[in-house]
């Protein structure tokens, strides 16, 4: 039996009872390890054995191949309610963004807080623990702010929180709606933009700085767009950032269009405006990046700049496949979000991110199996400010998760390679259990929190739609 040293300090008097749990098989970052135990103790893995053929007495036994627990590097939650519906017809990203400013002018504190409850619990049943939201919607309509002005962030915050998972509330700044006729000048926000809109980087910083961390939500920023932050103000955003070591995170060159009416107004590319007004840098995460240029990946790569990959809503979308490998070898770590929700299943964005390479090259073998689970698991969770979690050691968060290996879609292949059959193979579905910070979140595939996800889920979309 090989024991794996216990940090000194983990166990003590905290909110979160002390429990064992019994492994049958664990990814343990570089292979797959049968009969393990882990020890969990305020929130946090306090000790891990291996070679434990059978479960110690009284310790909780998840069978399939336990992982840690998976990120969900961005969101949008409210995009969730627009599944089906945009799948009506034809169009383009920009078509498509009018079906979602629709959606988006009917939510309140209220609604948003049912819905998203809903979708973080679909998460959770989904094997994820955290979820970097891309959280734009401030303003009641007409850009008229609430009572309390981030009602719309602390719905979001308590709604990850009633559904067991942990949040990094990226607080975004969109304060334009694109880039104006003439140099150095900005569209104002339409009518529905006004909503998202604090007018100023300035006066986004004054109400970002109310929001506070707590155990299970972060607080983080986001430039929504190059085309949505007049470039004089990105400096705003960015300092905010550093000031408080918080991740940063931004939509980058998502459309060929934006890229060409970047190149219109400043000379140059989105990724290179971003660069000289400070906010590329290692806690900066830039979504999606698909339309680079090789001086681009290298900006990002030296910079040691994220890259946030969402495959699915990536296709849905028609965006294009980005240059992950590209920017992976120029030092860009690579994380996965399910973003507009087209599905919520980070084995479908991880095994898509490789597929679409193979597509795009005609070569296949881009990522390892290992390789991709850390852009879902590690790496993810360092994007989102915790890079504390993402490993199944001591001292790490407890969050893990649990897929079956004996579904119709995982059953058959020998158990030392249970990691390729999850990630090339296994679906949401497949998950059979999620823990968060020592805390049985889904057992045996029922959300513990949330009784019926499903009617949940039903329940908040049919609100917006009715």
């Amino acid at each position: 039996m090989q024991l794996t040293t216990t940090p000194t300090g983990q166990r003590g008097t905290g909110n979160h009872a002390t429990a064992t749990y019994w492994l049958s098989h664990a990814w343990l970052g570089t292979h797959v390890e049968p009969g393990v135990t882990m020890d969990v103790a305020d929130g946090r893995i306090s000790g891990v054995r291996t070679g434990v053929d059978a479960p110690p007495p009284g310790a909780t036994v998840l069978r399939g191949l336990t992982l840690p627990g998976l990120a969900n590097t961005h969101s949008h939650a409210f995009h969730r309610a627009l599944r089906s519906t945009v799948q009506v017809g034809s169009g383009t990203f920009w078509t498509w963004r009018e079906l979602m400013y629709q959606v988006a002018s009917r939510l309140t504190p209220e609604t948003y807080y049912d819905l998203a409850r809903a979708v973080y619990a679909e998460m959770a049943s989904a094997g994820i623990t955290a979820v970097g939201e891309f959280h734009y919607l401030h303003h009641a309509p007409g850009g008229v702010r609430y009572n309390d002005p981030n009602a719309m962030g602390e719905a979001l915050i308590a709604a990850a929180d009633a559904a067991g998972i942990r949040i990094t509330l990226l607080d975004t700044a969109y304060l334009a709606a694109g880039f104006g006729q003439r140099p150095g000048r900005y569209e104002q926000p339409d009518q529905h933009q006004q909503r998202f809109s604090d007018t100023t980087a300035e006066a986004w910083a004054e109400r970002a700085s109310l929001l506070k961390d707590s155990d299970h939500a972060l607080i983080g920023a986001a430039v929504h767009s190059v085309r949505a932050v007049p470039a004089g103000q990105l400096a705003t955003v960015a300092k905010w950032a550093e000031e408080r070591q918080a991740p940063l995170h931004v939509h980058l060159s998502e459309q060929t269009a934006e890229n060409e009416a970047c190149q219109a107004a400043h000379g140059c590319s989105p990724t290179r405006l971003l660069a000289d007004h400070g906010v590329l840098g290692p806690r900066t995460t830039g979504v999606h990046n698909t339309h680079l240029s090789d001086a681009d990946i290298a900006l990002l790569g030296v910079s040691a700049t994220g890259t946030c990959m969402c495959p699915t809503t990536e296709r849905d979308l028609a965006d294009g496949i980005g240059p992950a490998v590209a920017l992976q070898r120029a030092g860009s770590p690579l994380s996965l979000g399910s973003d507009s929700h087209a599905v919520i299943d980070l084995f479908e964005e991880a095994r898509a991110m490789e597929l679409n390479e193979r597509l795009r090259t005609h070569t296949r073998g881009h990522w390892t199996a290992a390789a991709l689970l850390r852009a879902a698991t590690a790496d993810g969770h360092t994007a989102l400010g915790r890079p504390d979690a993402g490993t199944l050691e001591p001292g790490a968060l407890a969050d893990f998760t649990t897929v079956a290996l004996d579904s119709v879609r995982t059953a058959g292949p020998v158990p030392r390679l249970a990691a390729e059959a999850v990630v090339f193979a296994a679906s949401a579905a497949d998950v059979r259990h999620t823990v968060v910070a020592g805390r049985h979140i889904v057992r045996d595939g029922h959300h513990a929190l949330v009784e019926d996800v499903p009617a949940a889920l039903a329940s908040a979309i049919a609100a917006l739609h009715g």
